[in-house]
């Protein structure tokens, strides 16, 4: 099973990208939130995505869809859990960022929801009933695309939200250690990686 892919970009279409890797190429669907990250790649670039390989009885052609992040991998994974919603269905569903999916059903914003391509009202009201309060970790995807730096923060308690927040989420480690630094002073009680996160969260939800 395929789980990610490195090579060359050899082609792009409206929803999906083909990679060329070990003289192989790939195609690999993209969700149209994915796919406008990859407007400004030039054909013959590097690229790499984490992939969701789908293949079923009544679907035996293999299907490749492919993401950023990893953490945009898991919340597909949450998303096509929901009645009705399958794979493909869910590629064109995502127009927009996971980030702003995920804030959308921790908030019961079934007016977002059926922004989606293809979500009705009751769809929408199964999203929110199936998947609220699973989706804070999603809520903290990062809002860009921007280089990481390796540098991590000297005060031992907070690495791992740290590194959580930059390898998972895909924040820089200066908007991380911002929000780290603001989740402490806010609450300088607290103890744990979990309370932290949970404040992290909470400050970037409420902004």
């Amino acid at each position: 099973m395929i789980g990610y892919l490195e090579g060359t970009l050899l082609k792009k279409e409206n929803d999906r990208i083909m990679i060329l890797a070990g003289q192989v190429g790939y195609e690999v669907l993209l969700p149209a939130f994915v796919m406008e990250t990859f407007q400004d790649k030039e054909i013959g670039g590097h690229v790499a995505v984490n992939i969701y390989y789908h293949q079923t009885e009544r679907q035996p052609k293999p299907v490749l869809i492919g993401f950023n992040l990893e953490a945009e991998k898991e919340f597909f994974l949450h998303f096509i859990t929901v009645e009705a919603i399958g794979p493909i269905k869910a590629i064109k569903a995502l127009n927009m960022p996971v980030r702003d999916i995920a804030r959308a059903i921790e908030t019961k914003d079934v007016k977002t929801l059926k922004t989606l391509s293809g979500i009705g009202e009751r769809t929408a009201q199964k999203i929110v009933a199936s998947l609220q309060g699973k989706m804070d970790k999603f809520a903290l995807i990062r809002k860009e695309d921007k280089p990481l730096e390796e540098k991590l923060p000297e005060i031992e308690f907070t690495k791992q939200v740290f590194e959580l927040l930059v390898s998972q989420l895909g924040h820089s480690t200066k908007v991380a250690n911002r929000m780290i630094e603001e989740a402490m002073g806010r609450r300088p009680d607290i103890s744990s990686p979990e309370a932290l996160f949970d404040e992290v969260y909470r400050g970037e939800r409420n902004k």
